[in-house]
C-alpha cells in the first residue's frame, strides 16, 4: 500500500525553525514532483513550495527566503525547511506527492498525506 507521511509540525515561538518531512512509501518507484500546501480551517489550500525530480523549485511569495525545499529521490523523502517563521505561518502543512511510478508504464496522478500541524506563537 502507497502512502504519504508528513513529519516535523510542532510548536514554536516566532522566529523559530522548524523542519518538516514527508516520506513517500509503498511500491513507489520514482517521483515527478513533491509539493508542500497549508491550510488553515474555512480556508482554501494554498501551495507552499514544490520540487521536481530534477531538483527545479517552486516557492509562495510569503515564504520565500525562508522555506527551503529539498529531496532525497533515493529514499523518496522530501523535507521543507522552514526558518524565521511567523504567526501567519500557523497551519496544517500537507505533502502531496505527483506523478508516481508504481512499475514499469504504471503511474498514477497524485496523493496526499494526513497533515502535520504547525503552530507558531507570538
Amino acid at each position: 500500500q502507497v502512502q504519504v507521511v508528513e513529519s516535523g509540525g510542532g510548536l514554536v515561538q516566532t522566529g523559530g525553525s522548524l523542519r518538516l518531512s514527508c516520506a513517500a512509501s509503498g511500491s513507489i518507484r520514482t517521483i515527478n514532483a513533491i509539493g508542500w500546501y497549508r491550510q488553515a480551517p474555512g480556508k482554501q489550500r494554498e501551495l507552499v513550495a514544490v520540487i521536481t525530480s530534477n531538483g527545479t523549485t517552486n516557492y509562495a511569495d510569503s515564504v520565500k527566503g525562508r522555506f527551503t525545499i529539498s529531496r532525497d529521490n533515493t529514499k523518496n523523502t522530501a523535507y521543507l525547511q522552514m526558518n524565521s517563521l511567523k504567526v501567519e505561518d500557523t497551519d496544517v502543512y500537507y505533502c502531496q506527492v505527483v506523478d508516481y511510478e508504481l512499475g514499469p508504464g504504471k503511474y498514477e496522478y497524485e496523493l496526499w498525506g494526513q497533515g502535520t500541524q504547525v503552530t507558531v506563537s507570538s
